[in-house]
């Protein structure tokens, strides 16, 4: 015990000041995309063409964080005279509409459900369903529960049991044989509840959207927060839904 005690005194408080004071990502962490309006149409058709999700408009200067995997392929060969990806982590939305980013985000603790904060604000139970996922999102989520993060602090947790849970926390682009588990988990789960779309795979199919084998999560539920990323970050995760369901 004693040992434990002088181990515990030596390592001092680890967890993260977060939300409190902010934190500042390795600069090599490509977070919310900022986007030169102004640039040259030749080099943002070029990377248009280039990009593997196919989620740019050159014409209109978006980019769809929904198909979006931030492989930086974009910001490489414009020189970030395009598209350039900031350290920024907060990238949750409300609205699908607003994944297609011209390089401005909005408020989304403006733009939550705000019968969502008095529902949720105090106690958040969650059922994870990885539908077909990498496991990318399901490990970064996981982070989630270290002693630096220290999810449970918020009042939210990650439960085993639908019927304990207070809504659905999706990874995966949703393969044709987890439709069904899919759907069962979400049945189970009481009313009222959530739906919240983890990575890109489960906000547009990600890298398998174009696949037969995939059903998209929008035309089977109605989703309630958006995360973007391939894998989000934990703390993107933990902003989203902060914002979404506490502050």
């Amino acid at each position: 015990m004693l040992k434990l005690i002088r181990t515990r005194i030596n390592q001092g408080y680890r967890t993260s000041s977060y939300p409190k004071k902010d934190i500042q990502l390795h600069e090599s962490y490509r977070g919310r995309p900022q986007i030169n309006h102004n640039c040259d149409p030749e080099l943002a058709r070029r990377c248009a063409t280039a990009c593997p999700q196919d989620a740019i408009d050159p014409e209109k200067g978006l980019i769809d964080l929904g198909r979006c995997v931030f492989c930086g392929l974009c910001e490489r060969l414009s020189e970030g005279k395009f598209i350039s990806f900031s350290t920024n982590f907060e990238l949750g939305v409300a609205d699908p509409a607003q994944l297609l980013c011209d390089g401005n985000f909005p408020d989304l603790a403006a733009h939550s459900k705000q019968h969502f904060k008095r529902l949720f604000g105090r106690s958040l139970q969650l059922r994870e369903v990885s539908a077909a996922g990498c496991n990318c999102c399901e490990a970064d989520t996981n982070v989630l529960n270290t002693p630096f993060f220290d999810l449970s602090r918020f009042g939210i947790d990650f439960v085993a049991s639908p019927r304990h849970a207070d809504g659905l926390f999706v990874t995966g682009p949703v393969s044709r044989n987890m439709k069904t588990a899919l759907l069962d988990t979400y049945d189970a789960i009481p009313s009222p509840k959530v739906v919240i779309a983890t990575g890109s795979c489960a906000l547009s199919g990600g890298p398998f959207r174009d696949s037969s084998e995939i059903v998209p999560l929008q035309d089977l539920l109605e989703v309630d927060l958006f995360i973007p990323g391939c894998p989000p970050h934990p703390l993107t995760i933990l902003s989203a839904m902060l914002k979404f369901f506490k502050l």
